[in-house]
């Protein structure tokens, strides 16, 4: 058997049929995992809905609408009971986390005040950012039951009515930020 000669053509050829047959294994995966995913995150934002709002007989997620904000959108879900509006649910974001974005689910009453909020998504410090989980500590409970109109929404240390995380301001300032554009959208025309 003649040994091949390890020229540039052949390491070439090598590379190309090892990248191509790579990246087909890698779309073929993509392809079986995409729908499963895509039905996790719905079922994590159906129960954060869930979490935020009195309880509803509609179909929110059939009724969602986006509203534009200041670098973006948000995304209303409308909870009915009947033909009344029992809340709004308010898919909300900030770029100003530690760690960039954070999304969370704001809970609002028809008047406007604060039902409850669910984290939808971040990438906070564990132990420390990462206690906006209602898991993790009570720093969201503070807002249940407020109005944004008398509460103001920033930390006390910026003059506001929120208590800070200890050892996490900045998280707890995008929090303020996500949950105040919230807030800011409903008010500008998410009512429906």
């Amino acid at each position: 058997m003649a040994k091949t000669e390890s020229t540039f053509i052949n390491m070439l050829l090598t590379l190309v049929i090892i990248t191509g047959v790579s990246a087909t294994i890698l779309g073929f995966v993509y392809e079986a995992t995409k729908g499963p995913i895509e039905v996790s995150k719905m079922k994590k934002k159906n129960a954060a809905i869930e979490a935020v709002v009195p309880a509803f007989t509609n179909n929110p997620g059939q009724e969602s609408y986006d509203v534009e904000v200041e670098g973006g959108k948000v995304t209303f879900y409308p909870a009915k009971n009947g033909d009344e509006i029992v809340g709004y649910a308010v898919e909300t974001y900030t770029m100003k986390g530690f760690a960039g974005l954070i999304k969370l689910m704001v809970g609002f009453l028809p008047d406007g005040t604060i039902n409850n909020i669910a984290v939808l998504e971040h990438k906070e410090t564990p132990g420390l950012g990462d206690k906006m989980e209602k898991s993790k500590s009570n720093f969201s409970v503070q807002f249940n039951g407020k109005n944004p109109e008398t509460f103001k929404l920033s930390v006390t240390k910026d003059g506001g009515n929120v208590d800070a995380i200890t050892a996490s301001t900045i998280s707890s300032r995008a929090y303020c930020d996500a949950v105040k554009r919230a807030y800011d959208a409903l008010m500008k025309g998410g009512k429906k």
